[in-house]
């Protein structure tokens, strides 16, 4: 089986185990690393800032001061305790819309059994995320529109392609033909660019992979460095929640799901090449209802304060200031000179002439009537 279409039945068959909701999340393991126990507890639930806090620590830094003990516990049974083996590169994805789907698939994942899904529960919209200064950690946004991200019909055809599909482009206007993938179950997804809905998944799929792909390259230059920062690539895809607006039925939200699975699996097995497998994913499935480009994701970045050096500033380059300076310098060194010079004189003096009797540190052992 392709390392892709593993994933794809790993994630697809945790799917089946229970209902998508808020908060739902996926923990995708590396295939060549363990960074997640295989088997926590079944009844182990996270909150948003646990969820938070799991994050920084396998970006490999200290999570939140405010997590309690009982929380501490909790990301103790999902996470590998070592701390020496964290993967320092996250991918964490927001997944609009998957609210109410689920996947009943049949197949066997024994093979990879490292994608881990957990219920997410509490009041909390939003998911804190503690980084400490930019030089530590590399934050990349998926969502942040480029023009160098507008997508052509050639595009979009090699796009379907790298997915085993196709696209048949219309001739009478760009980016209107007809997108066909085939699903993981045998069937396939035929996507018309000229409806709202259709055109709005696959756009925002596409968009998705891309910057992903563009992530891999910054990846590629921050590791040259001498010490390369810890990586976050967070992203939002809305485009089953388009799905759902559009049409009644739940049928094409299901297979939109599905699609969107093959999608990262796929692209998940090129970050493991890249990475060198030092690289998860966390996906949460239902969120709340916010804009396209806003996730639930918040990351803070902790300020640092500058760094202040003993050296010369040029702040003013008046001759007079720097005449005043330097005879300010020369003035304290000539005094401080005299009375090191005194000193040494005195001390000299009443050591030569000072009484044997008095002098008990060097007569110690003299006994003198």
């Amino acid at each position: 089986m392709d390392p892709f279409r593993a994933y794809a039945a790993t994630l697809l068959s945790i799917l089946s185990i229970f209902q998508v909701g808020f908060g739902d999340v996926l923990f995708l393991d590396s295939p060549t690393r363990d960074y997640f126990r295989r088997s926590p507890d079944q009844t182990t639930t996270f909150s948003p800032s646990e969820v938070g806090a799991a994050a920084s620590v396998l970006l490999g830094f200290p999570p939140s001061s405010i997590l309690t003990a009982a929380s501490s516990l909790k990301l103790n049974e999902v996470l590998m305790p070592n701390p020496f083996n964290r993967p320092r590169a996250v991918l964490m994805l927001e997944v609009t819309g998957a609210e109410g789907t689920q996947l009943n698939l049949d197949s066997d994942n024994s093979a990879f059994s490292g994608a881990l899904g957990i219920k997410v529960v509490g009041d909390e919209q939003r998911v804190d995320i503690q980084l400490p200064g930019e030089d530590e950690a590399s934050l990349v946004s998926l969502n942040e529109v480029s023009s160098d991200s507008e997508c052509s019909d050639k595009e979009l055809a090699d796009f379907a392609s790298w997915l085993g599909g196709s696209y048949v482009e219309d001739a009478s206007r760009p980016l209107n033909g007809e997108f066909a993938v085939p699903l993981a179950n045998g069937a396939s997804l035929i996507l018309y660019m000229s409806k709202r809905a259709d055109r709005e998944y696959t756009m925002n799929l596409f968009s998705l992979i891309y910057n992903i792909r563009r992530a891999m390259e910054l990846h590629e230059v921050l590791s040259k460095r001498d010490q390369s920062p810890a990586e976050l690539i967070i992203g939002k895809f809305v485009g089953i929640k388009a799905f759902q607006d559009y049409y009644d039925g739940e049928s094409i939200a299901q297979n939109g799901l599905e699609l969107f699975v093959t999608s990262i699996s796929k692209i998940f097995d090129s970050l493991q090449a890249a990475y060198q497998g030092q690289i998860c994913g966390v996906i949460v499935l239902g969120g709340p209802t916010t804009s396209k480009l806003e996730t639930m994701f918040h990351v803070k970045i902790a300020s640092r304060a500058s760094t202040r050096w003993l050296e010369e500033t040029e702040a003013s380059a008046d001759p007079s200031k720097i005449a005043e300076v330097v005879f300010v310098r020369k003035t304290l060194a000539w005094i401080t000179g005299i009375i090191l010079l005194i000193a040494t004189l005195f001390g000299i003096y009443f050591l030569m002439n000072m009484p044997l009797t008095k002098d008990t540190l060097l007569y110690a052992n003299v006994k003198l009537d």
